[in-house]
């Protein structure tokens, strides 16, 4: 029952509905008492031969008005109440998605996807119902079953009702081991389940991949592992869940069994009349519920405490990267970040689950409004600047400012509303293009939407389309080729206009053309601002003006295209290289001609 205490601070939030929904299950469950009063006494009337119809009706009426009023209370807690647990799930999943927001990078690297999302659907299932079906049953069993209990005892016959009742510490003993099993299996279960989900996730989104190598059948054959597992997991939960049931229903029927035994008794030495011990066993027909409510309580509210578990352990994570606490509430603004030189001074960064830097000795200053091209070998580090920059990561051994500020000093939500980025893995939300470029600036108008697609040079690939902007892109943009999901992410990125654009080997599945032509619009339309680019193909860094050349994290060359090619190392090497198989391309292409 500790889930209820954890959830104390919910249903204080929610007092006026529970209060409401716990206050009319209490005046039904006294109203319920009133039946079979009813037909013990007309029982009794039959019994000693005095029934007429006089005496009939009025008990009908009341018994018929008793029941619509049940019916009409019974809607009404349940809009309380379960509205209110209804209320619980939407909270707790909002609280989940915000905190997946917050999560940096590290935090995905460790929990996998599937998982995540069975906590904030069958864990936040389970939840509610412990919100909703756990009061109602923890309510009516000791409200419906004292006020039974209590009219057995007092109007009737305590005897009978201690002898009736005398098997109850049984039951409660039982369904309490057959609850803490049921929490234990149903942790597992909810493990298996994530796993499974998983999987699923992990094959929709790879299709293409899975094809391409041949591997469905593999796939399909982890996959049956996966639910077979699922299967025995909550089989395993099953087997003690049915035996709740069965249980109760025993205790129940030798209940029946010692109050028809020991109440005839009592009807034959004149102690009970017949009229009461049929009140008596109605009454006890009322007090299944309870005894049933009991059983389920235990099974819901361990199945809630499991989930409510793994959801709180997700939620006190906390993030890798926060904002630091600043005593006078001074906010950094995107002014304060446009107002100076990028300045880079990295003495060391360590992936925390690597032993060797990822960057090390990384120190240069690029001045406002000019462009930095980064380029090296795969694995270099250009990829880690770019993320640090972001504060993707923290822990540095050293600085990055610009201007005059850290951006560790700099809340998040400013410093990253500054920049556009464009990864190397470029994601496309399963909505219209229009809408995929937008993402950044909502309520865009569509004519600034096609002006950045066009400085993306992808304006007329989507003209092309029968629906243009308004074509509905697949899942992770699987309807585009490599080459236009890197443009509309170029776009979404341009339509921004920030102060610092970031383009990581966003270029590499676009023609040298293309290339050349997004790489004008560049220079003509951000004159006085920061743009960093990454890029293997060195044509489109050869503009920057300043080229970092990095391997195994250090700063291998630096300088100027001019100043590269004069110190014939590996930047100059790796030009020649590429502009010779270009050449070597272009005359193949015009003897196809």
């Amino acid at each position: 029952m500790r889930l209820f205490l954890d959830l104390l601070w919910f249903f204080k939030q929610e007092k006026k509905s529970y209060l409401i929904g716990i206050s009319i299950l209490i005046l039904v469950a006294i109203i319920n008492l009133y039946p079979p009063y009813v037909v013990g006494k007309i029982v009794d009337e039959i019994s000693s031969q005095t029934l007429t119809l006089e005496l009939l009706w009025p008990w009908m009426v009341s018994l018929f008005i008793s029941g619509v009023l049940v019916y009409v209370l019974r809607y009404v807690w349940r809009l309380m109440i379960f509205g209110a647990a209804i209320r619980l799930s939407r909270l707790l999943r909002n609280r989940l998605f915000e905190h997946f927001t917050r999560m940096s990078p590290g935090f995905y690297h460790k929990h996998r996807t599937g998982d995540l999302m069975a906590h904030a659907t069958n864990d936040i299932q389970a939840i509610e119902m412990t919100a909703g079906q756990g009061v109602l049953t923890l309510v009516d069993s000791l409200v419906t079953g004292g006020s039974v209990i209590f009219s057995m005892s007092y109007f009737l016959s305590w005897k009978l009702t201690v002898i009736t009742l005398s098997l109850m510490p049984i039951m409660a003993c039982a369904t309490s081991h057959y609850g803490t099993i049921l929490h234990e299996r149903f942790y597992k279960a909810q493990e298996a389940f994530s796993s499974l989900n998983d999987k699923v996730q992990e094959n929709i989104s790879g299709a293409r991949v899975v094809k391409a190598f041949g591997q469905q059948k593999a796939e399909i054959r982890a996959f049956r592992d996966l639910s077979s597992e699922v299967v025995v997991k909550n089989m395993a939960v099953a087997k003690v869940d049915s035996l709740f049931d069965p249980t109760i229903m025993l205790i129940v029927g030798f209940s029946y069994f010692l109050a028809i035994a020991f109440g005839s008794k009592d009807v034959i030495q004149d102690r009970l009349t017949l009229g009461q011990l049929t009140q008596f066993t109605l009454y006890l027909g009322q007090f299944i519920w309870p005894m049933l409510a009991f059983g389920w309580l235990f099974n819901i509210v361990e199945r809630g405490r499991a989930s409510y578990d793994r959801v709180s352990i997700l939620l006190k994570i906390e993030p890798a990267v926060k904002d630091i606490e600043r005593l006078d509430d001074q906010v950094a603004t995107s002014n304060l970040i446009s107002s100076g030189n990028l300045i880079v001074s990295i003495r060391s960064f360590h992936y925390s689950e690597q032993k060797q830097p990822a960057l090390q000795d990384i120190h240069f200053t690029l001045p406002k409004g000019k462009t930095l091209g980064i380029a090296g070998k795969t694995g270099g580090g250009k990829t880690t600047l770019f993320r640090l920059l972001m504060r993707e990561f923290d822990g540095i051994n050293g600085t990055i400012q610009i201007g005059e500020k850290r951006i560790a000093e700099i809340p998040l939500l400013s410093l990253r509303s500054t920049l556009g980025y464009v990864p190397q893995e470029h994601f496309l939300f399963s909505t219209t293009l229009a809408e995929n470029i937008g993402f950044g600036r909502p309520g865009s108008s569509l004519e600034e939407i096609k002006e950045a697609a066009l400085l993306a040079c992808i304006h007329e690939d989507i003209e092309r389309f029968k629906e243009g902007y308004a074509t509905l892109v697949g899942d992770r943009g699987v309807t585009l080729s490599g080459g236009q999901k890197q443009r509309v992410s170029i776009a979404r990125a341009l339509l921004l206009d920030p102060e610092i654009l970031i383009l990581d080997d966003s270029l590499s599945a676009v023609d040298a053309r293309t290339e050349k032509t997004i790489l004008e619009s560049l220079r003509k339309n951000r004159l006085g601002k920061t743009t960093l680019i990454s890029a293997h193909r060195l044509s489109a860094i050869e503009h920057a003006d300043m080229i970092l050349i990095l391997q195994e994290g250090k700063i291998l060359e630096q300088g100027t295209h001019s100043d590269l090619l004069q110190y014939n190392g590996w930047y100059a090497q790796t030009y020649r290289a590429q502009q010779l198989e270009s050449q070597i391309e272009e005359g193949e292409i015009s003897n196809g001609d």
